[in-house]
């Protein structure tokens, strides 16, 4: 693209009002080459702004946009964009829609984001489920994780779907030319995992996609894989938990510091080791989580995001702008187009194998929990 990517930011989403927002937008601007178009109460963001007092040169890549309504955390997602048509995160993508903003960004109810998004941008074409990708610090570099949230329910192409999408996000914005592609389970064993991963292993297994198999929830901070796979239940646990579990860890290196004064010492002599740590974790570091499938660049935060958070969301929605994520994506869903436009059928053809096996080894009747074949059968289809 040519000129500065222009970002359109849900001033009124979030947990900590639009004084946070705004300055997050002004840090954004300040530090980065974009334009950014403020959305939500006029008298707040315009209050915000002279508490901020960005520079002159600042002030002219803010544009601000007054909206009436407000999407509440608690709404249902499809019913608040019906109802509240001029809502900051609506009108934020009814400006995309009208190529006036190249990308939103939105801290508030994640659900609603993606709900405008598939109404007025779209999904992309053979994109059956959009859904959101989150980066791991790890080991040895970032890992993608997607789906972690949009999608607590899939199908075995959904999950296909989401390893091309994050495979083309993570070219971009890990630098890897093929990354490697894992399927989070139970086990590294293809047999391994519930229906859904097991029938998703075979889809990978047959893509062009550099696919290394599945992995377990123990491996996602080793680096030893680029893109990990799973349905968005399992995804937002990972990464409730993963957040949690950094968080926990902080407070409790810092109780046993204060508990010794030798400790106390030795945090002296290597407190910026500790300040690294904590960046390395933080989930502000890493900005928002990319809404990807969408005809469009969408990105959503943390309800809790500070000013530095919202500031390098409004960075990863640049930087997608810039390296034209979607095209990359298409190019991708091109390599595989056969098996994309197919995959319904080789399910079909998977699930015929799987049952022919399954009368093969039991002479027609599966006993599992006393079950009978044919309601195996209908749990499986159920499951599809």
């Amino acid at each position: 693209m040519t000129g500065k990517p222009r970002i359109a930011l849900d001033v009124m989403g979030g947990d900590r009002g639009p004084e946070d927002m705004v300055a997050g937008a002004v840090l954004a601007v300040d530090q980065e080459d974009v334009i950014v178009t403020l959305l939500g109460d006029e008298a707040r963001i315009k209050a915000a702004l002279i508490a901020c007092r960005p520079s002159a040169a600042c002030a002219d890549r803010l544009n601000v946009v007054p909206t009436t309504q407000v999407v509440g955390m608690d709404e249902s997602p499809f019913e608040a964009i019906r109802r509240k048509k001029y809502s900051s995160i609506v009108q934020a993508f009814i400006l995309h829609q009208e190529g006036k903003v190249d990308a939103v960004v939105s801290a508030g109810n994640s659900g609603a984001t993606m709900a405008a998004g598939l109404k007025y941008l779209g999904r992309l074409e053979h994109i059956t489920r959009p859904g959101i990708a989150n980066v791991f610090p790890t080991l040895k570099g970032p890992v993608v994780m997607m789906d972690v949230g949009a999608n607590v329910d899939c199908r075995p192409r959904h999950l296909f779907e989401f390893g091309v999408m994050a495979a083309a996000f993570a070219r971009v914005f890990c630098d890897v030319e093929r990354p490697r592609i894992g399927l989070l389970s139970i086990g590294e064993e293809g047999g391994k995992g519930n229906l859904l991963v097991k029938k998703s292993h075979q889809f990978f297994l047959q893509s062009s996609l550099n696919y290394i198999g599945n992995v377990e929830g123990r491996e996602i901070f080793q680096g030893d894989v680029d893109v990990i796979v799973c349905d968005g239940f399992v995804g937002n646990v990972c990464l409730k938990l993963s957040e949690g579990l950094a968080e926990a860890m902080i407070a409790m290196l810092g109780d046993e510091i204060k508990k010794r004064f030798t400790a106390k010492i030795g945090y002296l002599l290597s407190r910026e080791a500790f300040a690294a740590l904590r960046r390395r974790v933080d989930y502000a570091e890493y900005g928002g989580a990319p809404l990807l499938g969408l005809r469009g660049i969408g990105v959503v935060c943390h309800g809790r995001s500070s000013d530095l958070a919202i500031k390098n969301a409004i960075r990863v929605a640049g930087d997608m702008v810039r390296n034209r994520v979607n095209d990359h994506i298409a190019t991708l869903l091109a390599a595989d187009g056969f098996l994309v436009n197919n995959v319904d059928d080789a399910a079909s053809a998977i699930n015929n194998a799987d049952g022919a096996a399954s009368s093969a080894n039991s002479g027609g009747v599966n006993h599992i929990g006393g079950t009978q074949k044919a309601g195996n059968e209908a749990k499986s289809e159920a499951a599809r």
